[in-house]
């Protein structure tokens, strides 16, 4: 059942319906080479989806090359989230619960209760001392490490009340600050550990899709699903500026995805519809339009890479540039941009849609984990676009990936119940 409401949801964000439906004609087309008619199409096409999803039970073949699983949720895995420093991760599912969990055993170490329906954000803070876990029930529910020794023991710590429905959460960069985008149009921020409410935002028209604070911590970015981006200072409940749809060159169709560069001077979003806009954030306008993927197809995900190690001498021209940011959608590609030119560097291809992507810390900037609901997560060499690893043993859409230990793993959430560990590269 999930998985069909993935399905279903996949196909409302990115398709309206009929687009979708065109989308899947030529893709028929396609897979059925040199064969006419339309009615064998389908069927074909009907068949080998139960083949393939089939074949794993029948034959039992079925490549898995990950190093470590961890299968305690009853249902999809929403999201996963690797800890800052530690070999553990916290995933959270649609049985309502979070874990945290060592992805080197698979060992389960704290179960984090108390949500009563799906969890679909979980986060640690900078410093690594706390988890929060998000729920589908407004809740926000944060954890604290008890002593110093290892990382093992876990405490429940406070219960955040406000949003409608939790979409996303975010920690400060820095400090134990943390922000949440509800269903509701609304965004709230709360200091850690008190669990005092610093500022509830308003302005937003519809579900806050997605946000978070720059990198150097000193703004928020939020955008929402009826297209409207917004600029904060945490200190102020009034936005710097808004960007909406009424703009001719900011109509996305809804806002999916964003990301925000290193310099925390520009912010990249992803549209419903298959559009990305690139903003200045000191301007507060639109400076580019990235057209890289089909029409219809809502951008699920936005990353920015690096590809040159910033010196002393090219690190205020990379930034001042724009560098290198990539996209991905429900039509299957990962498009790098490069964000002097505006131009496509490479397109990286996935058998279905993208749902995540991860960049390495320096110094293996330049590679990038891709997740899919094909199955597959990849690692690419984002300078050439050069496929380095291919991750497998899911057997349904992966949802959600993390990179943990400073990028050496990733760890992926899948509809199928199972996080996988898998080596990056």
């Amino acid at each position: 059942m999930a998985s069909e409401r993935v399905e279903d949801e996949r196909l409302e964000e990115g398709a309206e319906g009929e687009e979708g439906e065109e989308f899947i004609d030529p893709n028929d087309v396609l897979i059925e080479v040199g064969d006419g008619g339309d009615f064998p199409m389908d069927e074909d096409e009907e068949g080998g989806m139960e083949e393939g999803e089939h074949a794993p039970d029948e034959s039992i073949v079925y490549e898995d090359n990950s190093t470590q699983h961890f299968p305690n949720h009853k249902g999809s895995v929403f999201a996963v989230s690797a800890h800052p420093t530690a070999p553990i991760a916290a995933s959270g599912g649609e049985d309502d619960l979070g874990y945290v969990w060592d992805f080197t055993t698979g060992e389960e170490l704290v179960k984090l209760t108390g949500h009563s329906d799906s969890v679909t954000s979980t986060a640690f803070s900078a410093d690594g001392e706390l988890v929060a876990t998000g729920g589908m029930d407004g809740k926000v529910r944060v954890w604290r490490r008890v002593g110093k020794e290892n990382w093992r023991t876990w405490e429940f710590l406070t219960e955040l009340a406000g949003p409608d429905e939790v979409m996303w959460l975010r920690w400060h960069p820095k400090g134990n600050v943390l922000l949440a985008g509800s269903n509701d149009t609304t965004v709230w921020l709360w200091q850690l550990p008190s669990g005092n409410t610093m500022q509830v935002f308003a302005g937003h028209m519809g579900p806050v899709t997605c946000g978070d604070f720059t990198p150097d911590g000193k703004r928020i970015v939020t955008a929402d699903g009826e297209g409207t981006l917004i600029y904060w200072d945490p200190r102020s409940p009034s936005p710097i500026f808004k960007l909406s749809p009424s703009d001719a060159r900011f109509a996305l169709d809804g806002i999916t995805s964003l990301a925000i560069n290193p310099a925390s001077t520009l912010a990249v979003v992803g549209g419903a519809s298959g559009g990305v806009r690139v903003v200045s954030l000191s301007k507060g306008d639109v400076v580019g339009a990235l057209a890289g993927h089909q029409e219809g197809e809502s951008v699920e995900a936005v990353e920015f890479v690096e590809l040159a190690t910033p010196g002393p001498l090219s690190g205020g021209a990379a930034a001042a540039s724009g560098g290198v940011v990539v996209t991905g959608a429900t039509d299957g590609k990962a498009c790098i941009w490069d964000l002097s030119t505006m131009r496509l560097r490479a397109t990286l291809e996935h058998e279905d849609a993208v749902t995540s992507l991860h960049h390495l810390p320096s110094p293996k900037a330049h590679l990038i984990v891709s997740a899919s609901v094909d199955k597959v997560l990849r690692t690419w060499d984002a300078r050439t676009g050069t496929l380095v690893r291919e991750h497998k043993g899911h057997h349904g859409p992966i949802l959600d990936a993390t990179l943990g230990l400073g990028g050496g793993v990733v760890i992926s959430a899948g509809d199928d119940g199972v996080c996988l560990v898998f080596p990056t590269e």
